[in-house]
């Protein structure tokens, strides 16, 4: 065998058994944009064997792969994390990715969504910057709010290049490392093993973005329908409306429903898929929203009212909130020969004593907190819709 030979396989075999924390760290130190793609440059070579590392702590079902640029080098070179039954592709999608800045100082792991599809529906730079922020921020509303609070770094990666900026624009959650200080193997395996929790969420919240109507595009309800069967998929029926202001078409003329109402349902809808809820939404209208919990309880369901609480008058609220759950209940489940479904009513903010008078009447009562969280009256809380936060206590 020759020296050269010898030597490269004593090479192949040390860069595939590097670590997280010592492949980061390296990549840091020896990458150079100007030293260009070519094989024979390390950190290049390095970033090739990324796919066949075998102790990387990858969670289950997901595969790494690194990039250093194509022809010319990148200024910011990344590794990506897959998740095979999510997406395997940067192109478009959620993944994950681990991006070093311009200056290789730090190296951010973030909730990426791709980028480079979506340059075919906004050309323009600005316009795709701020499309990725707003699906960002509606893919961060199905997140839970104390995670969302713990990956709430906003990536910089010191470039004006349109790449990079796309990159920051894109960050669905984040959390940056400083070469210099770089953690211990076991707390970016954990870092990693939450992040690829963070994604399933975010691309169970992307299914539903993709399946909202163009924005400022009428909605006409049509039909009435049944309530689907329970899917793999936990919101195969979820089709939450838009959020700009529209006109519903109805049995003689048009109601308008104001983009409060649609968020309010649709952050909701994502936040209860994390507490083992099926929302749906799918042929259920009038009804707002209506949710199945097939683990425990296969007959009944849970219907949902949402309001929007004016000006502080919580008062006009409930009493709408009252009469729809109780005719719904009745024209829609029990004169159908369903089961009595469980009433819950959703608002935009707290309600005061108006909790306890819903939970008198046999009403869960559940509402947004400042803090994006949601919470709610005893029954909400037992049933593990939200975290108990009303005077009389829980």
């Amino acid at each position: 065998m020759s020296i050269f030979l010898e030597t490269e396989l004593i090479v192949s075999s040390y860069v595939l058994s590097v670590h997280l924390r010592d492949l980061l760290v390296r990549i840091a130190e020896t990458y150079d944009p100007k030293a260009g793609t070519a094989s024979g440059v390390a950190a290049q070579d390095l970033l090739r064997e990324v796919a066949r590392m075998p102790d990387l702590p990858l969670p289950q079902g997901f595969v790494a792969s690194g990039y250093g640029g194509k022809g010319s080098a990148s200024r910011t070179p990344w590794i990506g994390v897959f998740g095979e039954s999510i997406n395997m592709q940067a192109q478009e999608g959620l993944y994950l990715a681990y991006i070093f800045d311009s200056n290789r100082t730090s190296v951010t792991l973030t909730l990426q969504q791709g980028v480079t599809k979506l340059s075919d529906a906004y050309p323009k730079l600005g316009d795709r910057l701020r499309e990725l922020k707003r699906r960002a921020r509606h893919l961060r509303a199905g997140m839970e709010p104390e995670l969302a609070a713990q990956w709430a770094h906003t990536p910089i990666f010191s470039s004006k290049l349109e790449r990079p900026r796309a990159y920051e624009a894109a960050s669905v959650a984040a959390r940056r490392y400083e070469i210099a200080s770089m953690p211990a193997e076991k707390v970016l395996a954990e870092d990693l093993r939450v992040a690829s929790l963070l994604l399933r969420d975010a691309a169970a919240s992307h299914r539903v973005w993709l399946q909202q109507p163009s924005e400022n595009e009428p909605i006409a309800y049509e039909g009435e329908g049944h309530l689907p069967r329970p899917a793999d998929d936990p919101l195969d029926g979820f089709r939450p409306n838009d959020s700009s202001d529209y006109y519903v078409h109805i049995r003689g003329g048009r109601r308008r429903r104001e983009r409060h109402h649609e968020e309010l349902i649709k952050d909701f809808g994502l936040h209860v898929v994390m507490r083992g809820y099926q929302p749906i939404t799918l042929g259920m209208y009038p009804r707002d929203l209506v949710l199945r919990r097939p683990a425990v309880d296969q007959q009944r369901s849970w219907l949902v009212e949402g309001k929007a609480v004016k000006k502080g008058n919580a008062t006009q609220a409930v009493r709408e909130a009252v009469g729809q759950l109780y005719e719904y209940s009745y024209y829609w489940h029990q004169k159908r020969g369903e089961p009595k479904p469980h009433l819950v009513a959703l608002f935009t903010e707290d309600i005061g004593h108006y909790a306890e008078y819903l939970e008198e009447h046999g009403i869960a009562s559940i509402w947004r907190t400042g803090g994006g969280g949601w919470a709610g009256s005893p029954t909400a809380v037992s049933w593990d819709l939200a975290v108990g936060a009303w005077p009389g206590g829980v």
